[in-house]
């Protein structure tokens, strides 16, 4: 895939970029290890300063990398322009709030003595440059997440982002350099995705953090285990939007509309399966099918859009697939479902009924604004049909019945539980998935935690 800026609205190649060479690389691996070794001595209060001087930047530019964003990647500027004031909301945050989760934890006195020891303690050590293969449907937000606690925690980071998302890329790169973190505590490597193993295979390389496919996720896993390294993935997600009957089924669909459609569907954590009790399916789905075909589709520098194109021509490829094939297997549309002629790779807001494990989409993760239903005759179904996923990033309950909450929150395979709303990434909240959605956490102090030396210092009597 070459690296480049194409426009999704128009098809439009804007700017190419030649990736980085061998020489070129080498050097940045260099860089990394070489400021490693003093940034590594920085004290919090130094590093909370430069991070807040870049999260005021971001803040100041976000106009601007609002519109870098919707031209590379096709997201409503409205959202593109959120997303980078929740990047600074977060940078503030761990600049705020590193010390205390890094802070030396000293164990019980009784098990400092029973250990033999004068005095004992858990200190949090940096590790080295962490490698960051990022994807492109959320281009500042899943790189800060991972660069605000690496940067405050001493690491340095490198970053190989998507390759149609070069511009947000190096902006990233230059935020950081305008902040006055010293040259290498954070670097893109503009390269293509078969340079990664090579990166990652170097000893100077400590740790890396995916979030994208699982094949993906599966070859970084691969090499890191072979090399003993740590890793942290996102991966993949189907995650149920469950709906009991004692919800507020207005505020249901309401909610259920954004949560499936934001970004253009184009969301790990988007909500893509719609489970909901018979007492109150058909409220339910009267009032979300109306919700998706009111949604405004469009131009994304267009302020009223709701719903941009996808990023990709192979990415409405694959959308198309999966609700063709569901269409044959038997599916009922309820709204959209037919790909738009014209220019650009938009997909309407789509609603499939009488979805069957057969069908792809049941089994698949659908990348683009298609939600498929499910009737569940009672709350043990529901759990069922919830956890009839290799999944499991996050999920969805609507419900006012305690019972019903304690019960989701037992049974539900998944790394988060949210009761009436959707799921929404916060600083202050780990975030991650089980089985095939990865493994590890990012955010709160369990993310900054994963790449720390967790040392034990021990002192004799």
């Amino acid at each position: 895939m070459p690296i480049a800026t194409v426009n999704p609205a128009n098809g439009e190649t804007l700017r190419t970029y030649e990736a980085m060479g061998e020489e070129e690389i080498e050097r940045r691996l260099q860089l990394a290890e070489a400021t490693f070794r003093t940034y590594r001595t920085t004290t919090f209060d130094e590093r909370a300063r430069l991070l807040h001087r870049a999260a005021d930047l971001l803040e100041e530019d976000q106009g601007e990398i609002g519109e870098v964003i919707t031209t590379e990647m096709g997201k409503p500027v409205k959202q593109a322009r959120a997303e980078a004031a929740k990047c600074a909301k977060a940078m503030r945050w761990y600049a705020d709030h590193a010390a205390g989760l890094l802070a030396d934890e000293e164990p019980a006195e009784s098990d400092v003595k029973d250990s033999g020891a004068s005095r004992a303690l858990v200190r949090y050590r940096p590790l080295g440059p962490v490698l960051a293969v990022m994807p492109w449907n959320f281009p500042l937000w899943q790189v800060i997440r991972f660069a605000a606690p690496a940067l405050m925690a001493g690491n340095v980071g490198l970053l190989k982002h998507a390759s149609n998302v070069p511009q947000t890329a190096l902006y990233l790169e230059d935020l950081f350099h305008r902040a006055g973190f010293p040259e290498g505590c954070f670097q893109t490597l503009l390269i293509g995705s078969a340079a990664v193993d090579d990166i990652l295979r170097d000893e100077r390389v400590r740790a890396a953090t995916l979030t994208g496919s699982e094949p993906a996720g599966r070859a970084i896993a691969s090499t890191a285990g072979e090399m003993v390294k740590k890793t942290v993935l996102e991966l993949g997600g189907s995650d149920p939007f469950v709906v009991m009957p004692s919800a507020d089924i207005d505020r249901a669909a309401r909610v259920a509309v954004n949560a499936r459609t934001q970004n253009a569907g184009q969301s790990c954590i988007a909500a893509k399966r719609f489970i909901v009790h018979t007492d109150v399916y058909d409220a339910f789905v009267e009032r979300f099918t109306e919700g998706m075909k009111a949604l405004r589709v469009g131009d994304p520098m267009d302020e009223e859009t709701e719903v941009g194109p996808l990023s990709s021509e192979r990415g409405l490829d694959d959308v198309v697939e999966l609700v063709d094939d569901a269409v044959r297997a038997g599916a009922t549309v309820l709204c959209g479902g037919e790909r738009p002629d014209g220019p650009g790779w938009y997909y309407p807001p789509t609603v499939l009924a009488d979805v069957t494990r057969e069908m792809r989409i049941h089994r698949e993760e659908a990348f683009g604004p298609v939600a498929t239903l499910y009737r569940a005759a009672d709350l043990d179904e529901a759990v069922l049909i919830a956890n009839d996923t290799d999944f499991g990033l996050s999920s969805n309950v609507w419900t006012r019945d305690d019972a019903d909450v304690d019960r989701f929150v037992r049974d539900l395979e998944a790394g988060g539980v949210y009761v009436n709303g959707m799921t929404a990434s916060h600083p202050a909240f780990p975030f991650g998935g089980v089985k095939r959605s990865g493994y590890g956490r990012e955010l709160s102090g369990h993310g900054i935690r994963e790449f720390c030396n967790i040392t034990t210092v021990w002192h004799g009597a």
